[in-house]
């Protein structure tokens, strides 16, 4: 891989330190990554998509002065005075506009969202007048150019209603479709493989039950994060200890079908630990490799050939860590996304804490809501990577920058929220 023109990774010149810092480590694997590329896909279809191009309006909304009140539409200038009589003339309703015009004197039956029709400004609420036949009398003051919506007040046709990058929501969708968009230009998705490596592994529902097998997690959670930040996923299975068996799927990884592959297991520097000689072995440059970030310092990232390589570590808490602080803003960075992260929030300590040391913490925690609107957060008790059931109970990670000091509750720190 060309590190400047195909995965858009530069090599750190002459790096020594044993431990790279998590924003450089950031740095890196999202340096010169920009969307793979537009695809159309229909309006109903497109909730998190990313919008590959800004979006102008087709029309103009509302396409005429319309009613925002059931009333009466009359010319501002005839209610000065209450009370007002004026001849009802016709109805406007919503798809069936009023033909004529308002003259003055004269009054038109209107309802929400009907045409507002020539000749009146203004719409007096049915609640505020009195009819008798075909004369109406105003009974409350009505301002001029009230409850009338202008033409072009929420778009005009031909400015942009959304832009590039932007990660579409269901408002977006609303906003798009209104803008009269059948369908929109959306960033590609990535394509990712996903393996994990491991002799002690097996899958769910298909153990022997011998002490030595560990049931296979770390899988389904990165697929799942990586489904969720818009990528299409393909689980490449459980390779075992083997540097043989390993090159055979990371060659098939790299050989241009996927964009991103990310393994778990196997980063570290043990006898087993096969991934980085198998990656290396199949030409892939790594620029990455031990990270100041507890959990999951043994991490790894490089490329080849336009295919971008995360290797992230074994232990299923410190993987799924290093997915949400590496592997979603990359993916989100692949889609062209504006702010891919990692996203994080305000929040206040629950209780106090220690000083931390050279590595920065993401610490499993739990949020509280105060009733002022303030998020305050406890850790949780046990910090270990292997320990899933800490994960699941946890809703957010408390980051602890490296060296922090001790802090008491009440103060100021930011946190991850868990999105799913």
């Amino acid at each position: 891989m060309e590190p400047s023109t195909t995965a858009g990774v530069e090599k750190p010149a002459g790096k020594k330190a044993p431990l790279m810092s998590v924003e450089e480590a950031i740095g890196l694997v999202t340096a010169g990554v920009s969307a793979l590329g537009v695809e159309q896909v229909a309006v109903a279809l497109a909730d998190g998509r990313v919008l590959a191009q800004d979006l102008p309006a087709r029309r103009t909304q509302p396409p005429a002065d319309m009613s925002a009140m059931d009333g009466y539409a009359v010319r501002g200038s005839d209610i000065v005075q209450t009370p007002a009589r004026l001849a009802v003339i016709g109805e406007s309703a919503a798809g069936r506009p009023f033909p004529g015009a308002v003259g003055p004197g004269q009054a038109v039956r209107i309802f929400t969202g009907a045409v507002v029709p020539e000749g009146a400004d203004t719409v007096v609420i049915q609640e505020n007048t009195s009819r008798d036949g075909d004369v109406i009398t105003t009974t409350a003051p009505t301002a001029a150019l009230r409850n009338v919506r202008k033409k072009g007040c929420d778009f005009t046709a031909g400015t942009p209603g959304l832009f590039a990058g932007r990660r579409l929501t269901g408002r977006d969708i609303m906003l798009a479709a209104a803008m009269d968009h059948a369908v929109l230009p959306v960033a590609r998705r990535p394509r990712v493989a996903v393996l994990q490596t491991g002799d002690e592994l097996v899958l769910p529902g298909t153990g022997t039950g011998q002490d030595s097998e560990i049931v296979v997690s770390n899988a389904f959670g990165l697929a799942t994060l990586a489904r969720r930040a818009g990528a299409e996923v393909t689980d490449l299975g459980l390779v075992r200890d083997d540097l043989v068996a390993i090159r055979a799927v990371v060659e098939h990884a790299l050989s241009g079908e996927f964009d991103l592959v990310v393994s778990s297991g196997g980063a570290s520097v043990g006898d087993h630990d096969l991934m980085g000689p198998a990656l290396r072995a199949e030409g892939v440059e790594l620029f990455v490799h031990k990270i100041a970030l507890r959990p999951g310092k043994p991490l790894m990232f490089g490329g080849k050939g336009g295919v971008r390589v995360l290797g992230l570590p074994g232990n299923p808490v410190s993987s799924h860590v290093c997915a949400m602080v590496f592997l979603v803003p990359l993916l989100r960075a692949l889609q062209g996304d504006t702010a891919p992260g990692p996203v994080t929030a305000p929040a206040r300590l629950a209780v106090d804490i220690t000083a931390n040391d050279v590595r920065r913490d993401f610490m499993r925690a739990r949020m509280d809501r105060h009733a002022d609107g303030t998020v305050h957060v406890t850790p949780c008790a046990s910090q270990d990577s292997a320990m899933l059931s800490v994960l699941a109970s946890a809703d957010c990670l408390l980051i602890r920058p490296p060296f922090a000091p001790a802090a008491t509750a009440g103060d100021p720190c930011e946190i991850i929220p868990f999105d799913d």
